[in-house]
């Protein structure tokens, strides 16, 4: 495991005074295996934000969402989470493969939590995980390296109103969003979306000769 703290970390602590509280909090706080609350905490959770660095540096954050238990221990050093279909840009999964380094913020905004988690990830394209999150792409596993909670004061708190209707159902099906019907990019879509968005387009022609 690489040092918690680097040397502009250090810089900044000595230039604060907090070096010592930092070393007090490494030392009580941040651990390398999951707790049986960090487990309950995290797979409770509905959604994380999740980053990446590609091989020059470059990081990426993105939210991730899905239904509760999106993301799943599989024991205390490791755990799995399921990427679904998006904008076919694939930057975050890239980054996972390529580089392998991910960060991961679970947050409560309700009952103000936060969690940070470090690991190692690995994707395989056939995975057999995969079948536990119907209408999965991907799978990704990560070997923790540490996690810890995190102060919450600063969470503002907001309270969750509906789910996504985009989020898989038991069976894998969720609709069809709607900027996969523009035009600039129908001609580029993936196969597999093809005769959606044409029955798509072909019912809201429908739709509209009716309504005239």
């Amino acid at each position: 495991m690489s040092p918690f703290y680097s040397d502009a970390s250090r810089r900044f602590q000595d230039a604060f005074d907090t070096r010592r509280l930092a070393d007090r909090f490494e030392g009580t706080i941040v651990r390398s295996a999951a707790t049986d609350e960090d487990r309950a905490f995290i797979e409770s959770r509905d959604f994380f934000f999740l980053a990446t660095v590609d091989a020059e540096g470059w990081p990426q954050c993105s939210y991730k969402g899905g239904a509760p238990g999106l993301v799943r221990l599989l024991g205390p050093r490791e755990l799995a989470f399921p990427s679904y279909d998006g904008n076919g840009m694939y930057l975050s999964m890239g980054n996972a493969a390529a580089t392998g380094a991910v960060g991961m913020l679970f947050i409560d905004f309700e009952d103000p939590k936060r969690l940070r988690l470090q690991g190692r990830a690995s994707i395989d394209l056939a995975d057999p995980l995969r079948s536990q999150w119907p209408g999965a792409e991907l799978v990704v596993r990560v070997a923790i390296e540490r996690l810890w909670p995190n102060c919450p004061r600063y969470i503002h708190r907001y309270q969750r109103v509906e789910a996504s209707a985009y989020v898989p159902d038991a069976a894998g099906a969720a609709p069809l969003p709607a900027w996969k019907t523009f035009e600039f990019v129908r001609d580029v879509l993936p196969v597999k979306d093809q005769s959606a968005v044409a029955a798509a387009l072909a019912a809201g022609a429908s739709g509209a000769d009716e309504e005239a």
